[in-house]
């Protein structure tokens, strides 16, 4: 989200440097066997000396471009290269799909080639090439077509955005590049320190170590982010006519969303919808500095809903970790294909960087349905690199800038609209939440 006072979300006390020599020896065995420890070998030799001056800075994006590529007659593929101009700090998707080509003469698809429409994804430490297929029909000279980026590439800049594949007698064609390592497995690494139960869940106005609170450390509102939500909280509220925002289920733990039959008053303003939130901001339980957070929950799917679960250094904002987040005040946002994992650098309430992305999962990483049924996301925070996950199937990494920092959970659907807010369900249900520190 952006943190407490604006969701925006402190101050490293190390750099990632300091942390990784230890590691580096057992870089290449930990990515092959897909350990939780992430580091790989061009990754770590490319970043461990970069100054991210306390969490502030962070490294440029890579630029990813599609190069030309030439097959010969008689070829049943053509391999085409997408390629990154310097290593890249976090995972790079590019969708690439194929065109016609122009002219008199021209590859048609379905005659000279097949069409394709693909993602071709870069890890961290991964090679600077990848080739993607695609297979040809009738290779004849001069019957070239294109193959182009959907969109601006997730996670990198845009270069050049298409290229000619051409049948050649004479040049050699283009060879296929090697791949990455493979997407990681979410297994702990950390010693469990805290899990949901109706035993150990509960909630009050301030929170304390046995309790998460019911705001957040600035208050029960956010009109910095534009938010029409009130935070509630079903006792403090108990004689305003309001839903209970909080309630434990069979099936796990109900943060409702609402609109007010009577609007509420914080801080010298009304707001006429009620917001959810549970904030770990005063619970040491819930709070680690390396380790793993796994949390399980259905989304809502009502228009203005924004759902999130990140995470808040206990040193104040920023920065901060978002696992997951959905856009709902976005017409555009599609709850059960979306997600995105966003860090917000900088110190004392200051952002300096925002580095994150938006993704389709379900066409990615064929990973769907997150309003229908429970799925897990994810993140490991170690020294050098931090990875999401979502049902245990890595789906971003990103270099550590924050070393030495700890964290603190938040996990709430906040209100952002001025519609009658009643389609579909403005609810989340979480139904685990488990903390492991390293």
């Amino acid at each position: 989200m952006a943190a407490v006072a604006g969701r925006q979300a402190s101050e490293a006390k190390f750099t990632t440097a300091d942390f990784l020599r230890p590691a580096i020896d057992a870089a290449a065995a930990a990515a092959e066997t897909n350990s939780t420890v992430s580091f790989s070998s061009l990754g770590t030799a490319n970043f461990a000396d970069f100054d991210f001056a306390n969490g502030t800075r962070y490294p440029e994006q890579a630029t990813a471009s599609v190069g030309p590529a030439t097959y010969k007659p008689g070829a049943t593929v053509a391999h085409v290269p997408i390629t990154l101009d310097r290593p890249t700090p976090n995972t790079i998707i590019a969708r690439v799909m194929t065109e016609d080509g122009t002219g008199l003469v021209r590859g048609v698809a379905g005659v000279n080639y097949q069409p394709i429409y693909k993602s071709v994804i870069f890890r961290p430490g991964d090679p600077l090439t990848k080739t993607v297929e695609v297979p040809i029909i009738l290779g004849i000279p001069q019957a070239d077509f294109i193959v182009r980026f959907v969109e601006a590439p997730w996670g990198g800049k845009l270069g050049t955005d298409r290229a000619y594949v051409q049948c050649d007698f004479q040049k050699e064609p283009t060879p296929t590049q090697t791949e990455g390592r493979a997407p990681r497995i979410f297994t702990p690494s950390g010693t469990l320190q805290w899990r949901m139960s109706r035993d150990t869940l509960k909630w009050s106005d301030a929170g304390h170590d046995k309790a998460w609170s019911t705001k957040l450390p600035n208050g029960r509102s956010q009109p910095g982010n534009q938010e029409t939500g009130i935070y509630l909280d079903g006792w403090l509220y108990r004689d305003a006519g309001i839903e209970p925002p909080l309630r434990y289920t069979d099936e796990g733990l109900v943060m409702h969303t609402q609109k007010l039959k009577q609007p509420l008053e914080w801080n010298g303003v009304f707001y006429n919808y009620g917001s959810v939130v549970l904030s770990g901001h005063n619970s040491k339980p819930l709070q680690i500095g390396y380790g793993q957070y796994e949390f399980t929950a259905k989304m809502p799917d009502r228009r203005g809903s924004w759902p999130a679960f990140w995470l808040i250094s206990t040193a104040g904002w920023p920065p901060e970790i978002d696992i997951y987040e959905g856009f709902g005040f976005e017409s555009w946002w599609d709850f059960d294909r979306y997600t995105a994992n966003t860090l917000h650098g900088g110190a004392n309430i200051n952002r300096t960087f925002q580095q994150g992305i938006f993704m389709n999962t379900d066409e990615v990483y064929g990973i769907g349905g997150f309003t229908k049924g429970f799925h897990s996301f994810a993140v490991d925070i170690q020294p050098d690199y931090i990875t999401w996950f979502i049902d245990g199937k890595e789906t971003y990494q990103a270099v550590n800038p924050f070393a030495g920092f700890r964290w603190y959970p938040i996990m709430d659907v906040a209100v952002k609209t001025n519609g009658d807010y009643r389609d579909g369900s403005g609810d989340m249900l979480v139904k685990d939440i488990k903390i492991y520190s390293n």
